[in-house]
């Protein structure tokens, strides 16, 4: 019997998660990762859950909070606690909050750059598979698994990573930065799952969050918008006057000047609303230059790229040398487009596309999926 960590957020997907791995006869330790703004506090176990893992160390205790916070609330400790509970399996709760400020620190100097930074894609590379695996280690874990609608399945050429079964919510593309040494440790085990399967099998053990809503929130941006979150991030920073000049002129790809901003982190390439001007017709951002502090709009064909480069690349085969054929994926709700790779070394690398697509936005990941088979993840990088 294989001792596995699970990732448990109190969501249905890393619940129904423990169930099939106890069916499958793993020994479950649940764990919930803390990383949210709020100080610690109290999240108490069961008896049972202490009793039976008595062998397993004591961990940090979570927090109490007073409002919504997306997926790593006081709330969801609990489900995930009632849950374990139910099970009969120990449950933990790691406070990560100072190794969670790298994720806050990448996502404000991102936005602040001018880029569109993707905090859930660091948040698998940093923490969940990074902490998680650390954690792992110090209880003599094999595995270490999650509630990702994404597969794993061993080919010629080892471990490969798949999009999920329910094409609906697919997870691939953000686990593409996953070590590759990393997957034949991992284990997904609602990936070959469609999501009403998973909540009727929720439902038929008794679980109570059967009908729970997915999270859609960023976990630490608690309260507000997210250039309001940046702003203030910057003013408390100690690398960033309070008082420094952030704003900038709004122009169009001609050139004209129509309108100001307060800062270029209160925009992302492909915005359309909340831009400031009024021109009479439907506009959009299609660039962002963060030395001059303009602000580009444009009409929507003027979004249409044909290449794009990427950098900080990960593979999860032999990385490539050659230029190679594949479908790639540059948003995390967007479809996959076939384009040419080439490698041009250093971790970087380009794609020409067959056809010219729209948003593609530097800070974001653009993740490549085989050209043969459409399902298997290649590797990506973050578009520059």
């Amino acid at each position: 019997m294989s001792r596995v960590v699970l990732a448990m957020s109190g969501g249905v997907d890393s619940s129904v998660a423990a169930h099939l791995l106890l069916q499958a006869g793993h020994e479950v330790v649940g764990v919930f990762m803390r990383h949210g703004e709020q100080s610690p506090a109290v999240c108490a176990t069961s008896d049972a859950a202490h009793t039976k893992s008595s062998t397993l160390p004591q961990l940090s205790v979570v927090s109490r909070l007073d409002h919504k916070q997306g997926c790593c609330t006081a709330a969801d400790a609990e489900d995930a606690r009632r849950v374990s509970d139910r099970l009969g399996i120990p449950f933990y709760a790691l406070d990560l909050n100072d190794e969670f400020g790298r994720i806050m620190d990448y996502f404000v100097a991102e936005y602040a750059r001018g880029r569109t930074p993707n905090p859930c894609v660091q948040c698998n590379n940093w923490i969940k598979f990074g902490k998680l695996f650390d954690y792992a280690d110090s209880i003599d874990a094999e595995y270490v698994a999650t509630g990702h609608y994404a597969r794993l399945e061993e080919r010629d050429d080892g471990p490969a990573l798949l999009r999920g079964v329910d094409a609906s919510k697919d997870q691939s593309y953000v686990l593409a930065g996953i070590q590759r040494g990393l997957l034949k440790r991992m284990l997904l085990p609602v990936g070959g799952y469609e999501k009403s399967r998973i909540r009727e099998l929720a439902a038929g053990i008794g679980l109570n969050v059967a009908e729970k809503k997915d999270s859609q929130e960023i976990c630490f941006v608690t309260q507000g918008r997210y250039d309001e979150f940046v702003k203030r991030r910057l003013r408390e920073s100690r690398d960033v006057s309070s008082t420094a000049d952030r704003s900038g002129e709004i122009v169009t790809t001609t050139g004209e000047v129509v309108g100001h901003h307060e800062g270029v982190d209160g925009f992302t390439v492909g915005q359309r609303k909340g831009l400031g001007v009024a021109l009479g017709k439907p506009v959009f951002v299609v660039s962002i230059d963060p030395d001059t502090r303009r602000v580009v709009l444009g009409e929507r064909s003027e979004l249409d790229r044909s290449e794009l480069t990427a950098s900080e690349s990960n593979w999860l085969i032999e990385p490539p040398t050659e230029p190679m054929r594949c479908e790639a994926q540059i948003r995390y709700n967007s479809a996959a487009a076939p384009a040419t790779l080439e490698p041009q070394g250093e971790g970087r690398f380009q794609l020409r596309f067959d056809s010219p697509q729209q948003g593609v936005t530097p800070g974001q990941a653009v993740v490549c999926y085989a050209a043969d088979d459409a399902a298997r993840v290649l590797g990506g990088g973050w578009i520059e």
